[in-house]
């Protein structure tokens, strides 16, 4: 029958345009697959609706593009190399078939998704391999899968017909071949051009700004986080996450009890004084080393130390600030979920792990429960570092970026929109919102190559490295900022918040060319008219900054953060991040190292700075002390990631089991 309904149409076209349709097939039939999976899965998709489905399909194609490109590699290389073999039918019918194998196999790993979704409620990653590696019938397993399930079975048997017929039609004539310097140059051109949009469409873009797309992206898509799903596919999705680290459950603890007398993340605040509304902003910059920063440092060069970062400094001698402050992450995607949803990375950046969309706590959605309008800006191009899909994820109202900037005269022609008049747009906007609200802003002008505006290349202090005159250049876009803010009426009512993403790679001080140099970078608060009384021999963590927030507007709910309220909370200070396959605590004076399975170093880092002397054999008791601290956060941080255990209402759900 199918046979029938397609010899009715030909398709006779160059090599070009049948390798152009027929990969175009294969993102059809992923269209189809994406419905399909919609209707094997409806009760997990309440309140669906067309437009909501439209925006699911249509950006379900950017990554339909990817594992098109991805999984058709050798089939395209096979199209576009620049011989006439291509034109016989020998070649064309090996052709044939390895596109047929090939898509047949991703689309029968997308269809079991159809089923087996209902087991784990997200995408099927590289980690399956890890789950039934130890199984021996899986034979019989999947035996039984195709019994039960055999209408998934017969849904891929359509969806192979469709591409086997389909393709069969696609037919491409060789060229004469008069002039073979024509025809080997022209096939170099066309080889290099297809090889040019290969590398765009498999990354999801070509800008230099761009990452390539993975699973998180996809929440700029969704609704819900459940939707991430469907906006998926399968060999995408294994695609994607087969070089990442897997993240498993670990047990030092053998009892939910002993674990949460050592650490939960579920944080349960009492707090008798009513809530207040007050406005929040949050300021991440661009690569911004502790190192930079005058107020930090003035131990060094015999207290000379001037710093590139003039107003940064007169801001923090009044602000609530800590000498050691440090990132959960060495990148600006680990940066997210740290300071909105106190979620450090631990062996994978969170936004790039298999666990991308779970359900989790932030600023954006807990604060938006009390009535907050929540926005999120950066000045890159839309899109840039899969920023604008953790917002929506997060629960951010809106997302401004170069597309609603919308000057292209402001673009510094790599990474996006300068700092001085994309925080000056910032502070204009905010002018604009009913208050309270909620907002964070991710700088850009920080980073390679540390170009400066026109006019400004000698305006500002240079230093060993470019990137110090780039420091200079958004200390003083910071200075501005601020100025204009002054003078709005919801300035007053507002509390700032102050860090960066990341440490820079430029390092010029000895000191920080070390385990905790290479995370250490500015985290404090300022609210006009509270003097915070300047720098506090204290820890804090990027990771804190969300409970710290939510501390301040004495928020009384349940919610689940890694980090603790620095105001309120009377547990000891403490930080934690992972470099290099080792887990780093901070606490107190010490620094403890752990590879995973027993603590392989412990350092006094406020002293011995170059981390040169262990202290492990002489201090046995709080290297015991602090690995059953770090054992505890690492048990919690895994087993509730994988268990999409993040949220409150997650907690309380799995006591109640």
């Amino acid at each position: 029958m199918l046979k029938e309904f397609f010899s009715g149409f030909r398709i006779k076209s160059n090599i070009y345009v049948a390798l152009i349709l027929s990969l175009l097939l294969v993102m059809l039939l992923y269209s189809i697959g994406r419905v399909g999976f919609y209707f094997f899965n409806t009760s997990y998709f309440p309140g669906m609706s067309w437009v909501r489905m439209g925006k699911m399909l249509w950006g379900g194609l950017r990554f339909d593009l990817s594992a098109t490109l991805y999984s058709n590699s050798l089939y395209i290389l096979l199209m576009i190399v620049p011989f006439a073999i291509r034109f016989k039918p020998v070649y064309q019918k090996f052709l044939f078939w390895i596109f047929i194998i090939v898509n047949s196999i991703a689309f029968a790993i997308n269809t079991i998704d159809f089923i087996y979704y209902r087991f784990t409620l997200r995408r099927t990653t590289i980690s399956v391999f890890s789950q039934f590696k130890n199984e021996d019938n899986l034979g019989r397993l999947s035996a039984r899968f195709l019994w039960d399930y055999w209408y998934a079975f017969l849904f891929w048997l359509l969806i192979v017909a469709i591409l086997y017929f389909t393709f069969k039609r696609i037919k491409f004539s060789g060229p004469q071949i008069n002039n073979k310097v024509a025809f080997y140059s022209g096939g170099v051109a066309a080889m290099l051009l297809s090889v040019y949009l290969f590398v765009g469409g498999a990354r999801g873009g070509f800008r230099s700004s761009t990452r390539p797309i993975t699973l998180s992206n996809a929440a700029a898509y969704a609704q819900v986080p459940n939707d991430i799903n469907i906006v998926l596919n399968t060999p995408f999705a294994l695609m994607r996450t087969a070089k990442a680290n897997v993240i498993e459950k670990v047990e030092y603890f053998s009892s939910e009890q002993e674990l949460d007398q050592v650490f939960t993340p579920l944080r349960a605040p009492k707090d008798t004084v009513s809530f207040r509304p007050e406005n929040v902003v949050i300021l991440i910059l661009e690569s911004f080393s502790k190192e930079f920063v005058g107020a930090y440092n003035k131990d060094l060069d015999n207290g000379s130390y001037k710093g590139y970062t003039p107003f940064l400094d007169s801001l923090i001698g009044v602000s609530y600030a800590y000498q050691y402050s440090l990132a959960n992450g060495r990148k600006s995607i680990d940066a997210m979920p740290s300071v909105i949803s106190s979620i450090p990375s631990i062996e994978v950046p969170y936004v790039l792990s298999h666990f991308s969309g779970n359900k989790v706590n932030s600023l954006a959605n807990l604060l938006k429960e009390e009535n907050y309008y929540t926005a999120f800006f950066h000045g890159a191009p839309n899109g840039s570092m899969g920023f604008d899909a953790f917002a929506n994820l997060s629960g951010f109202d809106n997302y401004f970026g170069k597309t609603e900037y919308n000057n292209d005269t402001d673009f510094d022609g790599i990474w996006g929109i300068w700092d001085e008049p994309f925080l000056q747009y910032f502070a204009q906007q905010m002018n604009t919102f009913k208050q309270p609200f909620f907002t964070t802003l991710f700088t850009v002008s920080s980073h390679h190559p540390y170009n400066l505006p026109d006019g400004y290349e000698n305006k500002f202090r240079n230093g060993p490295h470019p990137v110090h005159r780039t420091i200079g250049y958004t200390d003083y876009a910071l200075k501005r900022f601020f100025k204009t803010a002054s003078t709005m009426p919801w300035f007053r009512n507002t509390l700032f918040v102050i860090t960066a993403d990341h440490a820079s790679a430029e390092i010029n001080v000895p000191a920080y060319n070390s385990a905790w140099g290479y995370f250490s970078i500015p985290v404090f608060f300022y609210h006009p008219g509270e003097n915070g009384g300047g720098l506090k021999p204290e820890i804090i963590q990027q990771i804190d900054i969300m409970p710290t927030v939510l501390g301040y507007l004495h928020y009384n709910k349940p919610y689940v953060a890694f980090g603790r309220d620095i105001f309120n909370d009377k547990t000891r200070p403490f930080a934690f991040n992972y470099l290099n396959n080792t887990y780093q605590i901070f606490r107190g004076d010490y620094l403890l190292q752990f590879d995973g399975k027993k603590a392989i170093g412990l350092y006094q880092f406020r002293q011995d700075k170059s981390l040169k002397d262990n202290l492990m054999n002489s201090l046995p008791d709080t290297t015991q002390s602090m690995n059953r601290s770090l054992k505890a956060f690492i048990q919690q941080y895994n087993n509730r990631m994988v268990e999409n255990n993040l949220t409150s209402e997650g907690s309380q759900l799995k006591r109640i089991k």
